[in-house]
């Protein structure tokens, strides 16, 4: 898994939650998949930029899946404990990071996540290859830094992959260097020119 870190291109996760949240509004279940999560710095941070548009109310109902294949059992326990080294935090806001975080008791050099946002987020060991979804009726999907690794062939399954677990509607977020394979076109809408941000067409 390539290298990430919090508020890793913020703007086009708030970008996505511009589109998504009017989508989402009335929602009793917002079920999101952030799909190759590493340590979990994208779901919570995903989550954490929800929760500051949609208010505790609101927030209640998201649950964001978390997966990575976790060859080496690491992910399950950061993202499980929502503990990370304060140091690596630094680009978080400051009344975010004062809000959503609070120092170990025991080790000052870490930080644990609040429990509102930590009981947000699911860590559950998958592996995107198998082509299988974790779940299906999913609002969002999140995939970035992820998709690079695999070969042409590969990346056609996964696409495949992520328009069986999208609902009707449901958006899809990816990095900036991945293109929708042109054998999937009319399966995903681009709903803007500056980002990777994708929809699955309802039904007419």
């Amino acid at each position: 898994m390539a290298f990430t870190f919090f508020f890793r291109d913020a703007q086009t996760l708030n970008l996505a939650i511009d589109h998504f949240l009017p989508y989402i509004q009335s929602r009793r279940t917002i079920t999101i998949w952030s799909a190759g999560c590493a340590m979990g710095q994208e779901p919570y941070t995903f989550a954490i930029l929800l929760r500051e548009r949609m208010g505790p109310n609101l927030f209640r109902n998201v649950k964001i899946y978390a997966t990575d294949i976790d060859t080496y059992n690491q992910y399950v326990q950061v993202i499980g404990t929502g503990r990370y080294p304060e140091k690596d935090l630094q680009r978080i806001p400051p009344d975010i990071f004062n809000q959503y975080f609070k120092t170990d008791p025991e080790d000052p050099g870490f930080v644990y996540i609040s429990d509102e946002i930590k009981n947000a987020v699911q860590f559950q060991k998958h592996d995107l290859l198998t082509f299988e979804p974790v779940r299906t009726g999913i609002q969002m999907i999140i995939c970035k830094n992820v998709l690079l690794h695999f070969s042409a062939e590969e990346r056609l399954l996964v696409w495949n992959m992520f328009w069986t677990a999208l609902e009707s509607g449901g958006f899809i977020l990816h990095e900036h260097t991945q293109k929708i394979p042109e054998e999937l076109e009319g399966k995903f809408t681009r709903i803007v020119m500056n980002a990777q941000i994708f929809r699955k067409p309802e039904p007419i």
